[in-house]
């Protein structure tokens, strides 16, 4: 899909595209404020991480930190995720029962997968229907609270707590719906959350140039939080092990990732000190292939890198593809919320919270 660059004309046929596909979204909206279809309900609370745009802005490192306050708490935590590009056809899926994990990334999807490595006491389940798939885990287990991983557009099903993610590093996706731009929605949808998060947030100009699109659609009741996303460690692909970020810095490396924001990992890596020799950059939520794993080692070998570097969502669908031989290291991601923690943790918490369908 071709999506607008900064600075580059966007051919006219895009811009009818948009517009069509612009109207296409307020029906759906207009028939929802209607009341011509009501949002179903689970009996549960339920908190909605979402985005405005396509494209990585960290939905997952995200949802990974709230399900650890909750689990924290104490609380009965399921997440919900669609289990994008996933070639199971199971109509649900249990990725974890909050003791083991049951799904591989085939079946399941890779962040669902990542989401319950990370949060192992979790709960984890994937389909294409999140009300079916939460009333089908409802029916199995005794839920507190429902993590929905991408649905802030999915409002067929009622939420507690919408979150939405908005890129400071990609200030200019809110210029245009698709496929002109990377709007999922126009932009006024942002005035439906009751939490609006800059992730990214370390790259100040960018949070700037998101306020000044969309400042002026937000309200005093909307709590506005910033949150940045810091390695955390060094996790080996295709072996047990860990390395603190120290032993990165000098170290020549090779990137591989298919994620998106390509350019996000790598400044996380170069600011560990490392040197990128080169990088491999594939599609988001990339099927690799025995044949994509070659390629690399013949690229990193062939730059004289020292190691290959991943992230932890690529990681889990490497990982079979690779031998205890190959010096392939994930980089561990974790969330961390620079403005307003206090007031968010209330709210995941269910302390002042006003309701939105």
């Amino acid at each position: 899909m071709e999506f607008l660059q900064p600075g580059r004309p966007v051919r006219w046929w895009l811009r009818w595209a948009a517009w069509l596909y612009g109207i296409g979204v307020q029906v759906r909206w207009f028939g929802i404020h209607a009341g011509w279809v009501s949002p179903d309900r689970l009996p549960c609370r339920v908190i909605s991480v979402g985005n405005l745009t396509v494209g990585g802005t960290g939905k997952t490192p995200v949802v990974i930190l709230l399900v650890e306050w909750l689990l924290a708490q104490g609380r009965r935590v399921a997440v919900l995720s669609r289990g994008y590009k996933r070639s199971g056809r199971s109509p649900y899926v249990l990725v974890s029962d909050g003791t083991r994990i049951l799904a591989g990334p085939a079946e399941a999807g890779d962040e669902p997968v990542l989401i319950a490595r990370r949060c192992p006491k979790a709960l984890v389940a994937v389909g294409a229907d999140r009300a079916a798939l939460g009333r089908w885990v409802l029916q199995q287990f005794s839920v507190d609270c429902v993590v929905l991983d991408d649905g802030f557009q999915r409002r067929s099903l009622h939420r507690d707590l919408d979150i939405v993610l908005l890129d400071a590093t990609d200030a200019a996706g809110l210029d245009a719906l698709l496929p002109a731009g990377r709007l999922r929605e126009p932009v006024d949808g942002v005035a439906r959350a009751h939490v609006v998060a800059v992730t990214r947030a370390d790259a100040r100009d960018g949070v700037q140039a998101i306020q000044q699109r969309i400042g002026h659609r937000l309200t005093d009741r909307q709590h506005q939080v910033e949150i940045v996303f810091r390695p955390e460690a060094l996790v080996s692909v295709s072996a047990e092990g860990r390395q603190a970020l120290e032993w990165c810095r000098g170290r020549r490396v090779w990137l591989v990732s298919g994620i998106g924001n390509h350019q996000a990992f790598r400044r996380s890596v170069e600011a560990l000190g490392a040197i990128v020799l080169g990088e491999t950059a594939f599609g988001d939520h990339h099927e690799y292939g025995h044949d994509d794993v070659q390629s690399v080692r013949s690229h990193a070998a062939g730059a004289q890198a020292e190691v290959v570097l991943t992230t932890e969502k690529d990681a889990v669908k490497l990982t079979p593809l690779l031998t205890p031989a190959d010096a392939w290291w994930a980089v561990r991601l974790q969330a961390g919320v620079v403005r307003g923690e206090e007031r968010l943790r209330r709210l995941i918490l269910g302390e002042g919270t006003r309701s939105n369908g």
